[in-house]
């Protein structure tokens, strides 16, 4: 797979990055959002050169597609490293309110600063930053209360930026995701991949998945990865044996008998499934 390199960076993210650049100066507070599922790949490399003096709010989002025990050892781990995560589900609405109250608070302090300096009060501007499809889009309309911008499952729906009122402590501003000009890091490349995090077009799918089940394999043993055992064999009926044992032929056997033996289709398959939480609470990453 490192021999065909995942790299994506369509012109409506270059385009928004340079504009994303112009609005910096403009913003007093961030929300940088991550994919609980792989919190270090969705971390872009850039992100605190960019945001040099600026205050930020680590938002980690879909909690719901992990388990407990990874949870527990994600938050403990990054409250080790100093950062404070706050973890929510923008699709069902957990745990927006707390991350709401957090940036009105942060407002406060903010616009009290500006008092001193002998400034008047306004309504933060907060950026909501991050990786595609990660659900920045989801967070703000749930943080709205209503759908004011376009939000999907799917990397690449924003392609501009847009701001949003929310009351009159906090104007929100939607902005496409970012990733930059060049992914280094295959492994976190094909996770991004894995998790529908970046665009279709980036990736061999029946590749991508066949590492999603070596990835599975490895993963088995941990109790936060959540991998449950023979969880592609209760799932498709397919095991993996003597008569089986690398993952293209099992890939092939499990298209016999879902896809008509179309393997690209069962590749999809495998990795839609993931991606919906029907082969359980998976985190592809340990801290």
């Amino acid at each position: 797979m490192n021999k065909q390199l995942i790299q994506w960076y369509p012109g409506h993210i270059a385009k928004a990055e340079k504009q994303l650049k112009d609005h910096l100066n403009k913003v007093d507070l961030v929300f940088e959002v991550r994919d609980a599922r792989i919190p270090l790949a969705t971390s872009h490399p850039y992100l605190q050169k960019w945001l040099t003096g600026k205050k930020q709010l680590l938002v980690i989002n879909r909690k719901d597609m992990i388990n407990i025990d990874a949870y527990e050892a994600w938050d403990k781990k990054l409250r080790l490293d100093g950062k404070v995560p706050w973890w929510c589900d923008a699709k069902a609405g957990t745990g927006v309110l707390q991350l709401k109250q957090a940036a009105i608070r942060a407002g406060q302090e903010l616009n009290q600063r500006r008092l001193e300096r002998g400034m008047k009060n306004r309504a933060i501007r907060v950026l909501t930053l991050g990786f595609p499809n990660v659900g920045k889009s989801a967070l703000i309309n749930r943080l709205v209360k209503k759908k004011v911008v376009s939000s999907s499952r799917k990397a690449g729906v924003t392609r501009s930026l847009r701001w949003v009122r929310l009351g009159q402590d906090l104007d929100l501003l939607d902005a496409p995701g970012v990733l930059p000009p060049r992914l280094e890091d295959q492994n976190a490349a094909l996770k991004l991949a894995i998790c529908d995090d970046i665009g279709q077009a980036a990736y061999d799918a029946e590749k991508v998945a066949i590492h999603f089940m070596s990835l599975l394999e490895k993963l088995e043993n941990s109790k936060e990865a959540g991998v449950k055992s023979m969880c592609l064999q209760s799932r498709y009926g397919i095991s993996v044996n003597e008569n089986i044992k690398d993952k293209a032929t099992w890939l092939l056997s499990a298209a016999k008998r879902h896809t008509s033996g179309d393997t690209m289709r069962m590749s999809q398959r495998l990795l839609d499934d993931f991606r919906k939480n029907l082969l359980g609470n998976i985190s592809l990453e340990l801290p």
